[in-house]
């Protein structure tokens, strides 16, 4: 229960802060989904899409081979000197060569008429990668405060120049008829990339000290390469991954004929996706702790068992959020312009999508302490075909509600493979009938709520109260299953 409590301890955390900072951010939402159409939130839509592949591609795997190989090297600052010098030359060559192609990538993703954007996007993730590296640096040496100040310097960062380009430089011309230095209204939505851009660089100015600790030792080939080795297999899991997460918000705007509609539904899928914000938040907090924790750990002998009940908690938190998104929907559907909320029936698919996503982050840890990093990469690369096949197949006959199907089914794959794969050649002692009881419990009374407001004529108060009472319920049937563990535990 000791590190079960460090654990929690960590996650809240990172938890608070990073909750509060990405929840400034997705305020963000409601500004961009009243002030653009979804034509031109799809744009932002598309593009961030793009984006996640390219933030897996530059780091290559190098976090987590940092986290794996400073935890048993003797000189940790070595290992980060070395990952850090390899990231920052990579992500040079990067911009030199994308910087030169940027005119045809902006043809190839239909937005010829801006290959400004692709520029911005392309310093975005350069810079982006190159903090990467210093971001882990701080969750290896469990400094949270720092990590979450500078991730919300960020997010506060570009939340301002936000406002500023999108609200008040408006305001001011409308208004008083100032025209703000440097300000062109033709820009539109290429302010969110100025914002993103702007942020991206003052967030790297902050990690000066860090990058000092690269004095400290020198670039180890031979140590370089054994990270490669074993970054490389997670680099594929993670663009496969990249390819489960974001592959949809990329071809649904290919599949109609007409580039402003399937923007324009793009625009729709994408705003409805950030209204899963809360079981989002809570997965990303989960995972900044988690990942360091579980190899902090791997020389206990009781490892397994934590690994287990960690589960556990993490599946009954997950569920939690299911009810509370999915039975208040009525009050999320405000995160999001009356122009978009025709999309609102995707939310609970992908709502449960993302928690067997999160089971999936959990079960992925075998693959990571036992260095089967190969195997990982095949289950993601099964997971990345079933994306592809089923959003090929679905988008066109149900447009995007078929991709929020597709990232269901292929997200419950992966953790069916994981698991299974897992049980024979790492085993860990997973409570199977707990998990599945509580995925079961959640999804009953979803569907028991839903009847019953289709059903009956119920105030919003009253059907508000009858929704607390079944988030109670279920938290009940939590601390009964897991109050009862506790005792037998102790009494063993």
């Amino acid at each position: 229960m000791a590190a079960l409590k460090k654990l929690a301890s960590q996650t809240a955390i990172y938890g608070i802060s990073h909750m509060a900072g990405r929840f400034l951010n997705y305020l963000l939402v409601p500004l961009y989904t009243n002030i653009f159409n979804p034509q031109e939130y799809g744009i932002n839509t598309q593009l961030y899409a793009y984006v996640a592949f390219f933030n897996v591609l530059l780091t290559y795997g190098m976090e987590t081979a940092f986290f794996r190989f400073a935890s048993r090297h003797q000189q940790p600052g070595q290992v980060f000197t070395t990952a850090m010098i390899s990231v920052f030359f990579s992500s040079a060559g990067f911009v030199l060569i994308s910087s030169f192609f940027a005119p045809g990538i902006a043809a190839f993703v239909r937005l010829s008429e801006h290959p400004e954007y692709i520029q911005y996007f392309i310093w975005i993730l350069a810079l982006d990668a190159v903090a990467a590296l210093p971001f882990a640096y701080l969750r290896h040496h469990h400094k949270a405060a720092r990590f979450a100040l500078l991730k919300n310097l960020n997010i506060l960062t570009n939340i301002l120049l936000n406002l500023y380009f999108l609200l008040l430089c408006p305001y001011l011309i409308s208004t008083y008829g100032i025209q703000p230095p440097g300000y062109n209204p033709q820009v539109g939505i290429g302010y969110i990339f100025i914002a993103n851009l702007t942020a991206s660089a003052v967030t790297l100015l902050f990690f000066i000290p860090e990058f000092n600790a690269i004095r400290q030792g020198k670039f180890d080939a031979v140590l370089w390469r054994d990270m490669i080795r074993y970054a490389m297999p997670m680099m594929v899991v993670g663009f496969a991954g990249m390819i489960n997460e974001t592959l949809d918000r990329m071809l649904i705007t290919w599949f109609y004929p007409d580039p402003a509609v399937g923007r324009a539904m793009n625009g729709i899928y994408g705003a409805n996706y950030k209204l899963a914000i809360l079981m989002t938040l809570f997965i990303q907090a989960f995972r900044y702790a988690a990942e360091p924790y579980f190899f902090a750990h791997a020389s206990r002998s009781d490892k397994r068992d934590i690994y287990a009940r960690v589960m556990n908690y993490f599946v009954a938190v997950c569920v939690f959020l299911f009810l509370a998104v999915t039975l208040f929907m009525d009050v999320f559907q405000h995160f999001i312009g009356a122009e978009f909320r025709e999309g609102l029936h995707v939310v609970p698919v992908l709502l449960m999508a993302n928690l067997f996503l999160g089971i999936y982050y959990n079960l992925s840890i075998w693959y990571k302490l036992s260095d089967q990093t190969g195997k990982g990469a095949i289950i993601s690369i099964a997971g990345a075909a079933i994306t592809v096949l089923l959003n090929v197949w679905w988008i066109p006959l149900f447009g995007y509600t078929g991709a929020a199907w597709a990232t269901l089914v292929c997200y419950l794959c992966m953790t069916l493979i994981c698991f299974f794969a897992g049980k024979h050649y790492y085993p860990i002692p997973y409570n199977s009938f707990r998990i599945v009881s509580y995925i079961v419990a959640g999804l009953a009374l979803y569907w028991l709520m839903q009847q019953m407001k289709v059903s009956l004529s119920l105030s919003s108060s009253v059907w508000y109260g009858f929704s607390l009472g079944a988030l109670a319920l279920f938290a009940l049937l939590v601390w009964g299953f897991e109050s009862r563990e506790k005792i037998v535990t102790s009494s063993d």
